[in-house]
């Protein structure tokens, strides 16, 4: 090793132990790895561990299950037998990604720069999780972490030598910083990572998998890779493309597609095949990088603050429809108050659709009356149910005199818990809220709005679930009043 190199290495060192590890590596790296190392009682920490964590969990138990792992379809439910069947390196890797994914998705270092390289590796692991999956293998986690950390080395200067990082930009090119290392950092930037991750007692297999290996020249077949080249190939091409992808311009598809060809044999996916993968990986990509352009942050930024706005505007919709209300409640009959809570939750919650069912004791069922939004007026006549009691998630509100709200209707696990009626008039709602009317204990009726996949994903906020159950509150009151007056009148 050179002088230079050695100087290089000594200041990164200073530096690290000077401004303290780079967010989320060295932490997630020795808590998993301690784990890993342990002696007799490995497996139970690790064990322990997953279980720690319920993402961890419910990832174990997957890959468990999956169609590599899972012999003859049994069914493994305890991570102590998922531990039997993957093995302590598969866990551990598989926990080390997750960890590093974790770690890197929320470190905001101060340097721009560095931030970049962050996201690059995050996006390099996304792209080696897909590929890996496509391709069938049982090194994919390990093919994750080593993506990540292929680009250790420009994540470390980046963070803790930025003066030496514009240096190379200067000499080389933008881009190009590779091509400058050499003379100014006296090793290359895969050295240092590598120097790091050693430094940090990472395993032989996660090293030899952080090298770049070069695909056979055009026209040349390749020959059967062992596993530690095929993981390096894996890490190598990831990174490769999410340089290629960062940008989503059209230079950068043309590029992901030479890289594509140029390692599909080695990888062992055809080249349209892996282009089709790694798209998936930039449009997954897309929703949790923050400020590659590929993620467009600027359009982002743009449209949750016009949906924080739409927001507070339509919490005044609700605020100013529960003043009418309270101010109409001497004045308006129960059902011209349903209609006025009706439109107050249409208008204010933006709903798709708002239908108001009303229970009819006689008939023993619950019917639609009145409803806004286009299309639904068609389906009145078919939206009643019996209003005897039966496992749904519309019972559920009744019975519970609860408001619920449904995020996810479209999910195969809750099916079972939507009616027919539902399914037959309503079932391209993507998320909706149930709003129970009950008097003195027994449900009378109750206010349904929902949203179709036009609409942003949304998630309702404490204030307007307390806005909601105020609404209700005003229709049960003018309810119990107006029945109240009516046996006054009877009793006169």
């Amino acid at each position: 090793m050179t002088a230079l190199a050695e100087q290089t290495l000594a200041m990164l060192w200073e530096r690290t132990r000077q401004q303290g590890d780079m967010p989320g590596f060295a932490k997630a790296i020795t808590a998993i790895l301690s784990v890993m190392r342990g002696e007799d009682d490995k497996g139970f920490d690790l064990t322990r561990t997953v279980l720690s964590d319920p993402v961890l969990t419910q990832k174990v138990l997957r890959l468990a299950n999956s169609g590599m792992y899972s012999a003859f379809g049994q069914k493994i439910n305890t991570v102590s037998k998922a531990m039997l069947i993957l093995g302590t390196e598969a866990i551990g890797h598989l926990a080390l990604g997750l960890k590093l994914i974790e770690e890197l998705s929320v470190a905001s270092p101060d340097s721009g720069l560095a931030h970049i390289e962050m996201e690059k590796a995050v996006l390099a692991g996304m792209v080696a999780r897909e590929v890996a999956a496509t391709a069938e293998s049982r090194h994919g986690e390990e093919a994750v972490v080593c993506s990540m950390l292929h680009a250790l080395g420009r994540m470390l200067v980046t963070f803790y030598m930025p003066e030496r990082w514009t240096a190379m930009q200067l000499a080389a090119g933008e881009g190009k910083e590779d091509e400058a290392a050499l003379e100014i950092l006296g090793l290359s930037l895969q050295d240092i990572g590598r120097e790091a991750a050693a430094q940090w007692g990472l395993p032989d297999s996660l090293l030899a998998g952080m090298r770049t290996i070069e695909p056979p020249a055009d026209g040349m077949p390749s020959d059967p890779l062992g596993r530690e080249d095929w993981v390096a190939s894996v890490s190598t091409m990831a990174n490769l493309c999410a340089g290629a992808l960062w940008n989503d311009d059209a230079e950068g598809a043309a590029e992901v597609k030479r890289i594509s060809a140029r390692y599909a044999s080695m990888i062992g996916v055809s080249a349209d095949k892996l282009a089709q993968v790694i798209e998936h990986a930039k449009v997954a990509a897309a929703s949790d990088l923050t400020i590659a352009p590929l993620s467009k942050p600027a359009e982002r930024r743009a449209k949750q603050l016009a949906q924080t706005r739409q927001r507070a505007a339509g919490n005044n919709i609700l605020l100013s429809g529960l003043s009418e209300m309270r101010n109409s409640l001497d004045s308006a009959s129960a059902g011209q108050m349903v209609s006025m809570a009706l439109e107050t939750i249409f208008k204010g919650l933006q709903f798709s659709r708002a239908v108001a069912f009303v229970r009819n004791r006689r008939e023993s069922q619950y019917a639609a009356r009145m409803c806004l939004g286009e299309g639904v007026r068609q389906h009145l006549p078919a939206m009643h149910f019996v209003d005897a009691y039966e496992p749904n998630v519309f019972h559920a509100a009744l019975s519970n005199d609860r408001v619920i709200f449904i995020d996810n209707a479209a999910d195969p696990k809750f099916a079972a818990k939507l009616p027919a009626w539902w399914r037959d008039t309503l079932n391209d709602a993507r998320s909706f809220v149930v709003l129970p009317l009950c008097s003195n204990g027994q449900p009378t009726g109750f206010l349904y709005g929902d949203w179709d996949d036009s609409f942003p994903a949304i998630q309702l906020s404490p204030a307007e679930f307390s806005l909601l159950n105020d609404i209700r509150a005003v229709v049960v009151k003018a309810a119990e009043r107006r029945h109240q007056a009516g046996t006054v009148n009877r009793a006169a």
